[in-house]
């Protein structure tokens, strides 16, 4: 997992698609699904650090603009 996208199609697989028109909010609305999901233990440790990491990275990217 490498990119906003990977990250995207993984939370797509658990049916999960976001979009609220707000790029920071839809990575903060993802990051918050992505803890669930390792809370529910549907993603194992590897995924989701790297989910987590791709996304503050897009966040850091947003913010820069």
């Amino acid at each position: 997992m490498k990119t906003f996208y990977d990250v995207q199609q993984l939370l797509k697989k658990y049916g999960i698609i976001i979009y609220i028109g707000d790029r920071l909010g839809d990575i903060e609305m993802m990051e918050m699904e992505i803890r669930d999901l390792y809370k529910s233990r549907l993603i194992d440790n590897d995924v989701f650090k790297k989910a987590i990491l791709v996304l503050r990275h897009e966040r850091q990217k947003s913010n820069q603009l």
